[in-house]
C-alpha cells in the first residue's frame, strides 16, 4: 500500500510494518510531550503489535507519513471503523512526529490520505474527533476544509480519561455543496 512518491510532495505514504517497529516506537516516544493529553499513540512494543493487528481488519487503514528527502516518519494517519454501503464513512485519526511538527507535513499527508479515501476507496465523509483544546488540531483541519458539526461530551477514552470531543467532517462531495 505504499504510494509512489508525487513530483511535488515532500511526503509520502508507507504502509505500517512489523520490521519498523524501533524507528517508530523511538519517534512516538520522542513525541510524548507533543501527544499528551491529546493521543495515546503506540510508544512500545506491545502497544506497536496490537496497531499493526488493528490494521489487519478490513475497516482499518493506517499510513506512515514519510519525508521525501530522508524517509523519516513525520506523522501517521489512521482512517478507522471504515464503513461502506449506505454510509461510506470512516473516522480520521492523526498524529504528528514532534521533530517534524509545525512544518506542514501532516497536512500534505493528511491531503494524500483523503484523497485516497475519496478516490480509490469510495468513501464519501470522514470525520475527525478533536479535543477543544487541541488548537492545533482544529487549525489543521480548518486548513483542509474540514467543518465542525458538533460537541461530544466524555467522547473517548484517551490516557485514562473520558475527554470531551468536537466532531469535525469533510464530504468528498463538498465543492458541490
Amino acid at each position: 500500500m505504499s504510494q509512489a512518491l508525487k513530483v511535488d510532495s515532500r511526503v509520502w505514504l508507507d504502509t505500517p510494518k512489523i520490521e519498523y517497529a524501533r524507528e517508530f516506537i523511538a519517534a512516538m516516544q520522542d513525541s510524548r510531550g507533543l501527544h499528551y493529553p491529546w493521543v495515546s499513540a503506540p510508544a512500545d512494543p506491545e502497544s506497536w503489535r496490537r496497531y499493526l493487528q488493528r490494521l489487519q481488519r478490513d475497516n482499518e487503514a493506517g499510513f506512515l507519513l514519510r519525508r521525501a528527502r530522508d524517509n523519516a516518519i513525520c506523522g501517521v494517519v489512521n482512517l478507522n471503523v471504515i464503513t461502506y454501503e449506505a454510509l461510506c464513512s470512516a473516522y480520521l485519526s492523526y498524529y504528528a512526529v514532534q521533530k517534524y511538527a509545525e512544518r506542514g507535513y501532516m497536512k500534505e499527508g493528511l491531503q494524500q490520505v483523503i484523497d485516497r479515501a475519496f478516490g480509490e476507496m469510495g468513501l464519501h465523509r470522514l470525520e475527525a474527533n478533536i479535543q477543544p483544546g487541541n488548537e492545533r488540531s482544529i487549525r489543521l483541519v480548518e486548513s483542509l476544509g474540514f467543518e465542525c458539526e458538533g460537541y461530544s461530551p466524555r467522547y473517548l477514552m484517551i490516557n485514562g480519561k473520558w475527554r470531551d470531543h468536537e466532531r469535525w467532517a469533510i464530504l468528498a462531495d463538498r465543492e458541490s455543496l
